[in-house]
């Protein structure tokens, strides 16, 4: 990306100057990195060990965990070199590619949760055609359209935002180069260039939360004609993991970016990113987990696994 403004790098001011704190939210947010790591990795190892976890909504939740692993990969990191070193220079092509691989990420979580949310439909609503709704080629392809859309989505939120001049500001009031605190430094006209990257943004968002909405009023009508209490309950626990994904991911990102730059209260947006950035690709492993009897089975069997392996070695 060529960069014809006056700015060569950003520096971002992080979450806090308190000498005290920045040690204790170094601590954090190493244990929140790691668990993220051990959570998402570690789901994705356990998918593709367990051949009775080879079905389509355990493709997807693999490809989630990728996801989360990379979205937080793209910020932690950086955060905390910065709350333990006090570095918190950051180039301007690395706050470009920062930029666009959380864009990226963020994307891409947005779509698999709609592709999920279909899989739930044809789940409940249509069990005696699942096999041959949700095939593999299927899956594959909304997978790939989710990357597409990721990157289409990323190149140009990122692109609009460094199209702007950047003339001698160049402070970064957040701890990473977040869409909304990057622009709000531009000193050329961006009104327009606002306004159009917010159309695209709430596009994308809208229209995975229509798929979503859709497919569960459809669940929900289904649920309602069951007479069985067994089944009921089977379809209420087979979307519950979903739907408190759904909620916790989409409640965050309309917040901070379905809004214009001008309403932007620094603090508040720090906080809620924090949520977003790191907390929920730590908790979507845990809610999937303890939610969910086929992953917590096939965990007890690698862990029996392990054992029965050091037993043997010893």
């Amino acid at each position: 990306m060529k960069n014809s403004t006056g700015v060569s790098e950003f520096i971002l001011l992080g979450i806090t100057n308190a000498p005290d704190l920045q040690v204790l939210l170094f601590m954090m947010f190493t244990l929140i990195y790691v668990f993220t790591l051990i959570g998402n990795l570690g789901m994705i190892l356990l998918i593709l060990l367990d051949s009775r976890l080879h079905t389509p909504m355990y493709f997807f939740l693999s490809n989630l965990s990728l996801v989360d692993f990379g979205s937080s990969s793209a910020i932690t990191p950086k955060v905390m070199t910065g709350l333990l070193t006090g570095d918190n220079l950051i180039s301007y092509t690395a706050c470009a590619a920062q930029m666009f691989f959380f864009a990226f990420c963020a994307t891409v979580d947005s779509y698999l949760l709609a592709s999920m949310a279909y899989d739930r439909y044809a789940a409940v609503c249509k069990p005696l055609h699942y096999t041959t709704i949700m095939t593999r080629s299927v899956c594959a392809c909304l997978a790939v359209g989710s990357y597409a859309f990721g990157v289409l989505n990323a190149s140009l939120q990122t692109g609009g935002t460094f199209f702007l001049s950047f003339c001698v500001y160049n402070v970064v009031h957040h701890f990473f180069c977040d869409i909304p605190a990057v622009r709000i430094l531009a000193c050329s006209h961006k009104q327009m260039n606002e306004m159009i990257l917010i159309l695209m943004a709430s596009f994308h968002i809208m229209f995975a939360v229509l798929v979503i909405l859709i497919s569960y009023l459809l669940i929900f009508m289904s649920i309602l004609k069951m007479h069985s209490r067994e089944g009921y309950q089977k379809a209420l626990s087979t979307c519950a993991s979903h739907l408190t994904a759904v909620f916790t991911f989409y409640g965050t990102v309309t917040i901070m970016y379905l809004k214009p730059s001008s309403s932007h209260s620094m603090d508040t947006d720090k906080f809620i990113s924090v949520f977003y950035t790191m907390i929920i690709p730590m908790l979507n492993p845990i809610v999937y987990s303890l939610r969910n009897k086929e992953v917590k089975t096939a965990l007890m069997k690698v862990v029996q696994r392990v054992k029965l392996c050091v037993f043997l070695d010893t």
